[in-house]
């Protein structure tokens, strides 16, 4: 599987461009501080920070308090697993909500086609 193909799956998982590269980053490298994943990926630290969050908050990345922050991810098959799960639970609940979200739909159309 090329890199590109990773990045993409990870994307259609729910992760942003920068979110993916980011995890990439710590899975292949190791555990990092926001600078030098900023530098490795030449981005912004601000927006590292921003992903890393949103990683953290999915489960798929933890940070250690040393100095500073070290981050590290889960490993690949583990994060997969996570997202695909994650992603799966998102696509039943709006299955499971098809004919409200419908009817809500609808309503709206309806509303601006009578205006």
């Amino acid at each position: 599987m090329s890199y590109e193909r990773v990045l993409n799956a990870l994307a259609s998982l729910g992760l942003s461009q920068t979110d993916a590269l980011v995890y990439v980053c710590l899975a292949t490298r190791g555990p990092q501080e926001v600078v030098n994943i900023a530098q490795t990926l030449r981005i912004q630290e601000k927006q590292i920070s921003l992903s890393l969050n949103e990683l953290q908050n999915r489960g798929i990345v933890s940070s250690a308090i040393e100095q500073t922050a070290i981050f590290s991810a889960l490993p690949f098959e583990e994060a997969l697993e996570l997202l695909l799960q994650a992603h799966l639970r998102e696509a039943r609940d709006i299955e499971q909500n098809r004919d409200e979200i419908l009817s809500l739909w609808y309503s709206i159309v309806g509303q601006r086609t009578s205006s």
